[in-house]
């Protein structure tokens, strides 16, 4: 497809179906219903390609889920049961990593009792246990409720640990218990390092008033991490749009593979290559502002995004930008701007030949979402997809 794939791609909120349907109807009656279906059956028979760029641990792999979730029925019970060990390893590791920095920071177990809990944790191995049984959940009840584990978890920033530590933590009597089936939330919620190439294909009902029909696409996840990186143009080719995620939540967090590096800035450096990057110059580029729920609630608890990128004071120097309320509302369009900004950028010429990207029209679309929010996600997909359906079809002439 051609850059202008997604260039009425604007980031709107979310419309109750209702509102959708009636703007549905306000397609012109008059169009031939049989041009229609000859513009989608092109469409249609042309796979939508979609790549998830970005850093470790910004959501690509939950998006992946969310599309399984949205567009393949789900996850059968056995799916969900091959997830038990993944879910038991994220809880192993959330309680090591935070009794584990206890003393690093310098913080007191609340009783005797959590103390012999945390010898305990530490005299186990790196995996998880495979069955959860009562001396260990014990443990680990005990260790979440002390005090002093509760205040290493609120600096948790200062070390490595998985954003969703605190949800299977505050959920694990449940899901300790002998028959346990994980929930979809719980799978969505649960981390597996993505290493190498994967994808999923699925289909997407095509609204009537643009011909009906299905539209197919595969969407590619690659890791994220630094070293996995090189993996990434293995999959550019044919590509009509990139997602990069990236996790408005890390501005106070660093990197696992290099502790003396911000995670967010790791992650705009990150996204100036992409934009960049020759081989992805013809495909449309959408940003998601993930993880803002957890910014919020970092903001809430006192963090600030001023302490690690100065500059903030400056940005909100300015006139009062529209929906702007607030500290997380400022942090938010802050983060965006960033982002902006590189897109502004000159394009670096990597030799004689090549064309001149700065001279081209090229434009980025920006949508904050909650990767593990399926209804968010849902809208987002379904306003992208209407808009390239839409697009194909008023490159025509039609609309």
């Amino acid at each position: 497809m051609k850059l202008r794939l997604l260039r009425c791609l604007r980031q709107q909120p979310a419309k109750p179906a209702a509102v959708m349907a009636h703007k549905e109807d306000q397609y012109p009656v008059s169009l031939d219903h049989h041009v229609l279906k000859d513009v989608t059956k092109g469409a249609r028979d042309t796979t939508v390609k979609i790549l998830l760029l970005g850093t470790a641990e910004s959501g690509k792999t939950t998006i992946i889920k969310q599309m399984r979730i949205l567009h393949i029925n789900g996850f059968t019970d056995d799916e969900r049961r091959e997830k038990i060990p993944e879910i038991y390893q994220n809880i192993h590791e959330s309680i090591l990593q935070l009794v584990g920095q206890m003393g690093v920071l310098g913080i007191d177990f609340g009783s005797c009792t959590s103390e012999r809990s945390a010898d305990y944790i530490l005299s186990l191995p790196g995996s998880a246990p495979e069955y959860m049984n009562e001396e260990y959940c014990d443990h680990v009840t005990t260790l979440w409720n002390d005090v002093g584990i509760r205040a290493c978890y609120d600096r948790s920033n200062e070390f490595p640990l998985l954003d969703s530590a605190k949800y299977f933590l505050d959920n694990f009597v449940r899901i300790s218990d002998a028959e346990y089936i994980p929930s979809t939330e719980d799978i969505l919620h649960s981390r597996k390092i993505t290493t190498g190439i994967s994808q999923i294909t699925f289909r997407v009902p095509i609204p009537k008033c643009m011909g009906g029909g299905e539209q197919q696409f595969q969407m590619y996840d690659v890791g994220g991490q630094r070293d996995q990186r090189n993996k990434w143009i293995q999959v550019f080719e044919g590509i009509q749009a990139v997602l990069f995620l990236i996790s408005c939540s890390e501005f106070d967090q660093n990197l696992r593979e290099d502790p003396s590096q911000n995670r967010l800035q790791e992650a705009l450096k990150l996204f100036r290559a992409v934009w960049q990057n020759r081989f992805l110059a013809s495909a449309g580029l959408i940003v998601f502002l993930n993880k803002y729920d957890i910014m919020e609630r970092k903001i809430r608890a006192g963090k600030h995004i001023v302490d690690y990128f100065p500059e903030y004071e400056d940005f909100c120097k300015r006139p009062q930008q529209d929906n702007c309320f607030g500290e997380s509302d400022w942090t938010k369009m802050f983060i965006k701007q960033k982002l902006v900004d590189i897109t502004q950028e000159p394009f670096k010429r990597h030799s004689r030949n090549q064309v001149d990207l700065g001279t081209s029209e090229r434009e980025c679309y920006y949508h904050f979402t909650v990767a593990t929010d399926t209804r968010c996600i849902r809208d987002v997909f379904c306003d992208v997809q209407k808009m390239i359906l839409s697009e194909n079809v008023s490159s025509m002439g039609l609309f």
